[in-house]
Formats: structure tokens, sequence, C-alpha cells
């Protein structure tokens, strides 16, 4: 009883508020006390309306009470203190709002700390210790505090569900087993539970292993991600150095052609100086000459005439003027000429090469798919020209050189390092091959390779080391009358697809993807290599007999 009686002192002198001791308690009009503090913040809510009231009773006030300390309540509460009263134990813990309330309390109730399955009730922790003492509650299923035990109840017969209808798929009772779900395929809650558990984990395990999977191809996503900014990255500071390299080196001509113009100015000047001056003192001199025959001229003694006239009438020899020629703002016209005439190589060599590199795709590949159609692949349409310099002497190029023919007949090709001088009748293009792009070769008369190499393929030797598709630095499709077959390295591997006479060539450098197709009313895949290149590729043809086999890379656009 003791302690029933500090239980009520504790919530005799609780702000029911804060749910702590009084402080500076005050008492509203109606008859119960807050902390001064509470009850301010609580009708400061209220100030929109103009009208207040109790947070107990909700008796309303207007206008809003003017609030004064209850002294002999804050007296009472300090005297308290002093004894020993403090604020309510985690032990009496009252429910809030949003918690679980103590089913069994009565008045204030406390917040529950457990609820049954079997009383469908929920207990603070005086009230649930019986389910810890009786044997009988020992059995009960205890478990977090729960708002939805109701819900546990059948609202026909109002028993606890225990049962499953797997028929309906709802919980039910015992008495629904025999009623509305007789003949019903019903099992336990409990062994539904059971398996719907292992369903569960099941489940768990797909989506973790989904999890699991998910995180390995963002992570290679990620260094997608990273590769494909380190080649940006890399892209762009070559790309300053180079136009920086080139920036020096045109302002080094630039300084080089301005030292040689204003050399030569200064050369030329002086000859024409040097020559002035000689002038200016032939000039003096026959002036001065000229003033001494015109006073002989005057002279009155004949005999004076005679003998000063033999030593003036002879002229000493003219300085020679022929050498002269005057070219008005011309003389450093060739400069001019050949300085403008390189600025006009170098501005299309730039625009034609800058539109390849314009071109340039930065293809993540994250969804870079093969095109589908025809005119798919026609976008990436490349013109291929083939590279004279690289014809094995029996090939005969023409039509612009895009067409080679294997002829009996040496040509007499200039000696080149980039010859095909081995066994094999093949030759590569001019274009290197670095994005993607997608070309068509026409074949006429005997058996045709369609390949594809890097430049530093060797180009000496009757060994595998120059043959298309015998190494591993080309890819190569033998088309026969009827049959195809893929080599690489030596290795080769049949294919099959309908025979054609045209063979489309499908590269994605930075993919690693090269695919053959055959061409005709419809484009079939013949074979995709998938790989990763390491340097610019080529295209190239290889020729077989018999004489007057043609290998033709067509028009596109």
């Amino acid at each position: 009883m003791a302690q029933k009686g500090v239980q009520l002192d504790r919530e005799t002198f609780s702000c029911s508020i804060c749910l702590d001791l009084l402080k500076d308690p005050v008492a509203i009009p109606c008859g119960h006390s807050y902390c001064m503090k509470c009850i301010k913040a609580h009708w400061d809510k209220e100030d929109e309306k103009r009208i207040h009231s109790c947070p107990q009773c909700r008796q309303s006030f207007k206008p809003r009470p003017v609030l004064l300390k209850n002294t002999m309540l804050a007296a009472l509460v300090e005297e308290l203190k002093k004894t020993g009263l403090q604020a309510a134990p985690a032990d009496y813990c009252y429910a809030g709002a949003e918690d679980v309330a103590c089913d069994v309390c009565t008045g204030r109730t406390l917040r529950a700390r457990k609820s049954c399955l079997q009383c469908l009730a929920s207990y603070c922790d005086q009230h649930l210790q019986s389910h810890y003492d009786v044997a009988p509650l020992k059995k009960h299923k205890l478990v977090e505090p729960s708002k939805k035990l109701q819900e546990n109840i059948c609202s026909r017969h109002d028993e606890v569900m225990k049962m499953f209808c797997r028929t309906d798929q709802q919980c039910i009772c015992y008495l629904c087993t025999v009623d509305g779900h007789k003949g019903h395929d019903t099992v336990s809650a409990a062994a539904e539970r059971t398996e719907r558990q292992r369903e569960l984990e099941g489940s768990r395990q797909n989506i973790q292993q989904r999890i699991q999977d998910r995180e390995k191809e963002v992570k290679l996503l990620q260094q997608e991600v990273e590769a494909v900014n380190g080649s940006a990255d890399k892209a762009v500071e070559d790309s300053e150095k180079m136009f920086t390299e080139l920036i020096r080196l045109m302002e080094k001509r630039s300084s080089d052609v301005k030292q040689q113009v204003r050399s030569q100015q200064k050369s030329e000047v002086s000859q024409v100086k040097e020559l002035q001056e000689k002038l200016e003192q032939e000039m003096a001199e026959l002036k001065r000459r000229d003033a001494e025959l015109k006073l002989l001229s005057h002279t009155e003694d004949h005999n004076q005439f005679l003998l000063s006239y033999p030593s003036l009438s002879a002229l000493s020899e003219p300085t020679h003027s022929s050498s002269i020629n005057i070219r008005p703002l011309s003389y450093f016209g060739d400069v001019t000429a050949a300085l403008s005439a390189v600025r006009d190589k170098l501005q299309d060599v730039l625009r034609e090469e800058w539109t390849n590199v314009s071109r340039t795709e930065v293809d993540v590949l994250l969804s870079g798919a093969e095109p589908t159609t025809r005119a798919g692949f026609l976008k990436y349409s490349q013109e291929i020209t083939l590279d004279p310099n690289t014809a094995f002497t029996r090939l005969l190029l023409s039509e612009g050189s895009i067409k080679a023919t294997f002829i009996k007949q040496h040509q007499s090709y200039s000696s080149h390092p980039d010859r095909f001088t081995a066994y094999y009748p093949q030759v590569l293009s001019r274009e290197s091959l670095t994005r993607r792009c997608y070309w068509e070769v026409e074949r006429r008369g005997g058996g045709v390779c369609v390949a594809v190499a890097y430049k530093n393929i060797s180009r000496v030797g009757i060994g595998t080391e120059c043959g298309f598709g015998f190494n591993d630095k080309s890819w190569a499709l033998d088309c026969f009358q009827n049959s195809y077959t893929l080599r690489y390295n030596s290795i080769s591997t049949p294919v099959s697809g309908p025979p054609s006479s045209r063979v489309g060539v499908y590269l994605d450098h930075t993919a690693g993807i090269l695919s053959f197709y055959s061409i005709s009313e419809t484009m079939t895949l013949l074979h995709r290599v998938q790989t990763t290149f390491t340097q610019p590729l080529h295209a190239g043809v290889w020729l077989g007999y018999p004489y007057g086999t043609t290998a033709e890379f067509c028009k596109l656009k």
C-alpha cells in the first residue's frame, strides 16, 4: 500500500505535458496544474485560434488566462524533493500517443513492455511479471509490443486465429475450419509460417545474390568510368602537349622566317646604299667637272682654253647601274607567296585530319549495341582506299585505288618498306581505323580474303608472319565459292552462312568488336570477334587464283 501511495504522489505532483515533477507550478482556472513553461508553450500554439484549453479536461478559456506561480504547490514539490521524491523512474514510463499502452493499468497507463499472442493483450513490466511467474502463463508467446493484436481475432467467431487456409490464402480460427472453410486445404499458422519462412529465406538468398551481382556490375561500371575518365584525361593531356609542340614549332618557324627576311633585308639595303653612295660621289664629281667646264667655256684667252681643255674633258669611268632592278612592294613577295602556299596546305591537312578527330566517338560502350539493320551500319560507313605502297607486285590497283586485281605480270612498283614482298598477294588501306566504321567488299573470280591488320604486320618473308590471319596481328575471313572460314593466329574456324559476292565488315575498335556479314537482299551475320585491339587497324584484302580475281571496296555514300 505504501508503494501505491508513492505512485499517487508522483502522479499528483507531475506535469501531464512533460511527465516530470512540476517546475514553477501554476494552476489554471479548471484546477489542473502544469509547469509554467509547459502550459505557456501549449497555449502559444493555440494563439491563432484565440481560444485556449486545458490539455487534460479540454475546458476552453477566453481570453487567455494570466498565469501566476502557485507558491504553495511549489513549496510542496520542493519539500517532497528533499524527502527523496524524484522524477518517475524508468519502471513507470507513461504511454505516449505513439506507444503501446498497458491493457491492465487503470487511470494513467504505463508503456507496455511485451504483448501476448495468447492473451491478445499488452502488459507493462509490473503486470507482465505474472507471465514469468505463473506456470500456465509461461507457455504464452510474448512478442514486442504491438497495436495490431486485434487483427489476430476472427471477426466471425471472436476466436484467436491459429490456422491458415491455403485455399483462400488467409488466417482463420479453428471454428472456421468446420464452417466457412470446410473442406479447404488448412494447416496451422505455425506450419504455414515455417513453409513461408523457407520461401522467405530463398527469396533473401536470391535478393542477396542479385545484390552481389549488381555490386559487381556497379564495380565494373565504375572501373569503366575510371578507364574512360583516365583515357579522356590522357587524350586531353596529349592533345595539349601536341598542340603546344605545334605552336612552338610554328613560333620557331615564324622566328626563323622573320630572322631570314631581316637578314636579307639588311644585306639588300646595304648593297643598295653602297651603290647609292657611289652614284652620289659620281654625281658630285660630275657637277664639279661641269662647273669647271662651264668656267672654261667663258675664258677669252684662246691659248689658256686649249691648254686646260684636254685635262678637263677627260671623264672617269661611270658607275654601272645596270644591276639596279626596281621591284616596288615585291622584293619579298616570293616569301609571302611561299608562306601562303604552306598555310593553305596546312589548312587542308588540318581540315582533313580534324574531320577524323571530330568524328572519333568517345564511346563508353555501356549500351553501345551493334546496329541491327543495314541502314544502321551505313551510318558508320568508311571510305576505304588502297595504299599502293603496300600492294604486292602482282596486284593491279584501279578505280581510284579502291579495286585490286590479281594479275600474272609483276607491276613496276617502286621499292618501299611497307610493300608486301612475300608470297602473299595482299594490300592494306591508307586509312587508319580507330573508331566505329563499316565497309563492304565486292569480289569476283576466285577466292578473296577480307581482313583487318595492324600496321606493323611483317612485310617480308614467306612464313606465317606476313599472311592475313596467320599471326596475332591480323584477322581474316576467307571467302571461296560457297564457303567461309575465319582465321586468326593460324587457327581456322569454319563459318556457315548464305553465299554472296559481297561481304560487309563492321569494326568497333574501342569495344573490340569485329563482325563479318554476308550481303545480298538480306544482311546475315557470318562471324563476330570479341577481343581487345591494341593498335589502330587497316582494312586489307588477299586475292587468290585464278588470275583476274578482283576485290573492290564499295562506295556506300
